[in-house]
């Protein structure tokens, strides 16, 4: 992020506490809990933002070398992404041009050949078939026409981007925008090393995940033991484009960093910075490195999902040592299951009472703007009717 941004939204954080303020979204809107647990919705979901969407499967670190590879089942089609020889980023259909048998059962590694464990067919990391055993007897076949199938695949701002459609093309300019494209750049995600690695799989819609990251009014009660002694709750800083929007939460370390000059002045330091990737992706870099957080759905149950949350250290941290690595992998994963355990686990009792039909609504406060463009955005997307702005007193009436 450049300087001056980081100055702007800092002295925004700082306005918001002298006056005891927060973002306003203006008004209130009231979201069906049938978004939880329509399984027509859930398909429609399903089909138009993850399947015809260019998804994130990790980050450039995640490849380190030339045959780095890594393995992704998330999205129904098996994946393999690799770092060819050039060290170019690649991606295929994990499933051998012979008899369909997934090729590479590993989750990540480094090969130069992958061989179907079925008849070892094996392909190079550019996914060509390089060896077909005892040719003269299967018959004559043209290899160069039974590569493993691509996908179209993606790496920008270090972070690896695959589309699940083998008939689709990327098109990041349009997912990232002009402004996560001209951003993303000055966090220097590329350099930054894999740490730590956590799955969660919970029994709540992903979308109620999304929400988790969406405001912090909830600090001071569900994370008071935890996040708040770090941070000021119900304070933030709030900017969205389109489909995207970035929240800035506000650190108790403001405090002491705003007594001084300008030009020391850090946003991370400051605050934590989330950037949400449509549809389920939110990017929270911090002055150690970096949290990648994926919602995937349940196919079979809207009130399900899985998580992969995971941290990348900056390069001159990892460079310190097994000391330095010991205490980022230990704050990494307090960090994670507070996520898992607090989060989560309230998302999990938020899907108990959507699934139980009791309440036909629930509500998003002015002070939850990343909520209602959540929403709203997942709407506009599906060609449905917005949620409207409401005052406090068309809210009461109708509830």
């Amino acid at each position: 992020m450049q300087h001056d941004e980081q100055v702007r939204l800092i002295k925004q954080l700082c306005a918001h506490l002298d006056a005891g303020t927060n973002e306003d979204a203006g008004g209130l809107r009231r979201l069906p809990t049938a978004t939880f647990t329509d399984s027509a919705r859930s398909e429609r979901e399903w089909n138009e933002f993850f399947m015809a969407t260019p998804q994130c499967i990790g980050m450039s670190g995640d490849l380190p070398e030339p045959g780095s590879f890594l393995t992704n089942n998330d999205l129904g089609i098996p994946i393999l992404a690799t770092r060819d020889q050039d060290g170019s980023f690649k991606a295929f259909v994990n499933s051998c041009r012979h008899r369909g048998a997934i090729v590479e059962t590993e989750e990540r590694g480094t090969a130069r050949r992958f061989s179907c464990p079925f008849h070892a067919w094996t392909y190079d990391t550019g996914g060509a078939l390089v060896g077909l055993p005892k040719s003269e007897h299967f018959g004559d076949v043209d290899k160069s026409c039974l590569g493993l199938r691509p996908l179209a695949a993606e790496e920008r701002h270090g972070l690896l981007f695959v589309h699940p459609d083998p008939e689709a093309a990327i098109d990041l300019d349009q997912l990232l925008g002009e402004w996560f494209n001209d951003e993303f750049p000055t966090w220097n995600f590329a350099e930054l090393v894999p740490l730590t690695r956590q799955v969660f799989d919970t029994e709540c819609n992903w979308k109620l995940a999304m929400d988790t990251f969406g405001e912090t009014y909830h600090f001071s009660v569900l994370h008071k033991n935890t996040l708040f002694n770090g941070f000021h709750g119900n304070v933030q800083c709030y900017d969205e484009a389109g489909h995207l929007h970035r929240m800035i939460l506000c650190k108790r370390d403001i405090d002491a960093m705003r007594l001084l000059p300008e030009e020391q002045w850090d946003i991370t330091v400051a605050g934590l910075p989330v950037y949400w990737i449509f549809p389920n992706v939110i990017l929270l870099p911090l002055d150690a490195g970096c949290f990648l957080v994926r919602a995937y759905p349940d196919r079979n149950d809207p009130g399900r999902h899985v998580s992969r949350v995971s941290f990348y250290l900056k390069p001159s941290l990892a460079a310190m040592g097994d000391e330095m690595t010991a205490f980022a992998t230990d704050i990494a994963e307090k960090f994670s299951h507070v996520i898992r355990d607090e989060d989560y686990a309230m998302a999990s009792s938020q899907q108990t009472a959507a699934n139980s039909g009791t309440l036909s609504h629930v509500i998003f406060g002015r002070n939850e703007p990343a909520l209602h463009h959540y929403h709203n955005t997942y709407l506009a997307l599906l060609g449905l009717e917005q949620l409207p702005l409401l005052d406090e007193a068309s809210v009461t009436n109708t509830m």
